[in-house]
């Protein structure tokens, strides 16, 4: 299994040099879920690339277990938000999730099989993607992205369109993947008690806000609110 590590990553957007992200790093081990948090414009997204390699950082460096990404980029796959995706392309669920191996070895119909079953949804293999509730196409998303034969799982946003159950089932299929000895590392708006699923948290805006243990950056935000004088109690 593999770890991921950045160091003091720096990305902006041309052409007005719009500091994206500054100077953050991130660890993300394996066996673990890790949640990735912040408000819109934070960052999020533009993170994710970066540790996928999809796009370069100005400044800093990733490394998964000491070796550059660029090396490594099997290791590590990327499930972009659903809203990104046209559900309407005319493709069954079987066919989407093949697509999980389309830069690699030809899968087999027992991977296909296996990786349709550790989502729950093998009866729903031959349906169009259009006939599917968003719970669904989502679950469609996260099988194809573990056809691929990495390590590093990163999610952005996945659970941004499901229901409190179907957030907690998602969540829970998860933290399977997590047990199993691979990397997670999920990107949420969620500020709430489903945080406490998580082995660790990281508020993100531009820059690292807190890192650690749910209630250890439940805490650390609590403070910076009140030091910009929001209620803070008492």
């Amino acid at each position: 299994m593999a770890s991921l590590i950045a160091e003091n990553l720096t990305y902006s957007y041309l052409p007005k040099d719009q500091v994206a992200l500054d100077h953050v790093s991130v660890e993300i081990n394996t066996g673990t879920m890790t949640a990735l948090v912040g408000p819109n414009g934070a960052g999020k997204s533009t993170l994710l690339g970066l540790l996928k390699g999809y796009r370069k950082p100005a400044k800093g460096e990733i490394t998964i277990d000491g070796n550059p990404l660029k090396n490594s980029q099997s290791q590590v796959a990327l499930m972009p938000q659903r809203s990104r995706l046209n559900w309407n392309f005319p493709i069954t669920v079987e066919g989407l999730v093949s697509l999980g191996r389309v830069n690699y070895l030809r899968s087999t119909c027992c991977e296909l099989e296996a990786a349709l079953q550790r989502v729950g949804i093998s009866s729903l293999a031959k349906r169009r993607l259009d006939s599917l509730s968003g719970g669904q196409q989502q679950r469609a998303l996260l099988a194809k992205t573990l056809m691929t034969p990495a390590k590093i799982f990163l999610l952005d946003e996945p659970c941004s369109a499901l229901d409190p159950p179907a957030r907690e089932d998602f969540l829970l299929i998860m933290r399977q993947i997590a047990d199993a000895g691979a990397s997670v590392f999920i990107s949420s708006h969620d500020w709430g008690a489903s945080l406490n699923a998580y082995d660790k948290v990281v508020a993100l805006d531009k820059t690292i806000l807190a890192s650690g243990t749910p209630a250890v950056v439940k805490e650390k935000l609590d403070s910076i609110s009140c030091m910009h004088g929001s209620n803070c109690g008492g």
